[in-house]
């Protein structure tokens, strides 16, 4: 299965070569496409200077930050008009586990998406604020009963995508970003009838660089999930 990883950055610039190296160590036949919001700490330059050490690594340059959900949504488009069967995403910073990525797609030989899970085995986070950690468990059990999404970690963003998921999405009307673009794009698969599994991860936060998440960005999802219900309820999802 032709399989390209994307990788959205911004500010990376201290994470980006492990995460490149990490992942080329594993398979050097992997195929990564950087998504890159034009970071002003040189995230780019360095996945250029690394483009003459690993042929497979590719890079779209974008001129301006434009969030997660938009630099996810351009990646996307960018592997299905190259021809990849499988579509993986994951974070920039370690905090996903580069060795999942086997497992993910594996996963794609029975299911149409896989997600990697920090809660369909317990609680598997570390380096969490008890705080956060509290409000992703909560945001997680909200958004299973308000929308119905039968998964356990809808706001997780390692994820693996047969094609035929992203091309039923229609990716020019996905709007949101962080949490809210995670669950949004799972509650639309899930709607389409595609089958997706979890499987268990261990998810540990950054150790360099800062978090990109704001109270914008979880007053967004909380906003957005209360509307995907309203979607189902009045068919205004494509």
């Amino acid at each position: 299965m032709k399989t390209v990883i994307v990788i959205p950055t911004f500010n990376e610039r201290k994470n980006i070569r492990e995460v490149l190296s990490t992942l080329f160590r594993l398979d050097p036949k992997f195929d990564i496409l950087v998504v890159d919001d034009n970071s002003p700490d040189g995230t780019a330059d360095i996945v250029k200077e690394l483009q003459g050490v690993y042929p497979n690594l590719n890079l779209l340059s974008r001129k301006e930050k434009e969030g997660l959900g938009s630099a996810y949504v351009a990646g996307f488009k960018h592997a299905l008009k190259s021809g990849y069967e499988a579509i993986v995403q994951m974070d920039a910073d370690m905090s996903h586990d580069p060795k999942e990525v086997v497992s993910l797609v594996s996963e794609l030989k029975e299911s149409d998406m896989a997600i990697g899970s920090r809660y369909i085995s317990g609680v598997n986070v570390v380096n969490w604020p008890i705080q956060r950690l509290i409000i992703s468990y909560v945001a997680n059990i909200y958004t299973r009963l308000v929308t119905g999404l039968p998964v356990k970690d809808a706001t997780g963003g390692f994820k693996a995508w047969r094609r035929e998921v992203l091309e039923a999405i229609d990716l020019d009307h996905v709007r949101s970003q962080g949490y809210s673009f995670q669950i949004e794009m799972s509650y639309r698969a899930w709607l389409k009838g595609f089958r997706i599994t979890e499987i268990p991860i261990i998810f540990v936060d950054r150790t360099v660089g800062e978090s990109k998440m704001t109270y914008s960005i979880m007053l967004e999802a909380a906003v957005m999930i209360p509307r995907l219900r309203l979607w189902k309820l009045f068919r205004w999802h494509r």
